[in-house]
């Protein structure tokens, strides 16, 4: 009977660790990631105020590339966004998000968002010619903690 029960209580704790480790990486499904910014920030459709935001993939099998923008505390859906994927060469330990910086009187644009540990991102998708003048813009990608990595000059700027 006593090595009944030994197998039992071994198979109890290792059911119990699965359980926790499959907890502790419930987010990387879903990419949560809360995010301040310290001015508005334009995203597709309208401009956020300076604030904490909660980002995450829509939990949704058959398409990875819809984002949602909450306030902090997630009582407020900002947003429902359709987005491509993009890729980078290196990845960080941190969130790194690429913003457009539009010129005076005119909020950054957002434009990339990557998840810490990922190459594979998220582009935010703007109509046609709002997408040409970003493209133009000058850019920058942001790594949680750390200084600006300017990704391009605006054309014609060489």
């Amino acid at each position: 009977m006593k090595f009944n029960k030994t197998y039992f209580i071994a198979g109890f704790i290792i059911a119990l660790t699965l359980f926790f480790e499959l907890s502790a990486h419930a987010d990387e499904w879903d990419h949560s990631t809360t995010i301040t910014f310290n001015q508005p920030v334009q995203i597709p459709g309208q401009v956020l105020p300076v604030g904490t935001y909660y980002f995450k993939l829509v939990d949704n099998d058959s398409d990875r590339n819809i984002v949602q923008i909450f306030n902090s505390d997630q009582t407020h859906l900002y947003a429902t966004l359709e987005t491509a994927t993009t890729e980078r060469e290196e990845t960080t330990d941190d969130t790194a998000v690429t913003l457009a910086e539009q010129g005076a009187g005119r909020p950054d644009a957002l434009v990339k968002w990557f998840y810490p540990g990922e190459a594979t991102g998220i582009q935010f998708l703007y109509p046609g010619h709002t997408e040409k003048e970003l493209a133009k813009d000058r850019q920058q990608t942001i790594v949680a903690n750390q200084q600006p990595i300017t990704d391009s000059e605006p054309a014609g700027s060489n």
